[in-house]
């Protein structure tokens, strides 16, 4: 089992809010997907990990690795 422990943006109770991989509570709490988005970009280059975005039905939107990836994806996005 891998120890790595991506960070997601998701919805929460009418905000939004950061949730590593696997934890049961929030990290921090934030009025807008960007605020938040933000927050977990700090975060995820301090940990060298990846950022997992969210639509607010909860589907994966997008993602950001900050990591060392040895096999990183091809970016298709630019």
């Amino acid at each position: 089992m891998s120890n790595k422990r991506d960070i997601h943006v998701v919805p929460h109770n009418g905000s939004w809010a950061t949730r590593k991989e696997g934890a049961s509570r929030v990290g921090s709490t934030a009025p807008t997907q960007g605020a938040a988005i933000e927050r977990a970009r700090e975060q995820a280059i301090r940990e060298r990990v990846e950022v997992v975005i969210h639509r607010p039905n909860g589907q994966i939107r997008d993602s950001d690795s900050y990591g060392n990836d040895p096999f990183p994806p091809r970016d298709r996005k630019n």
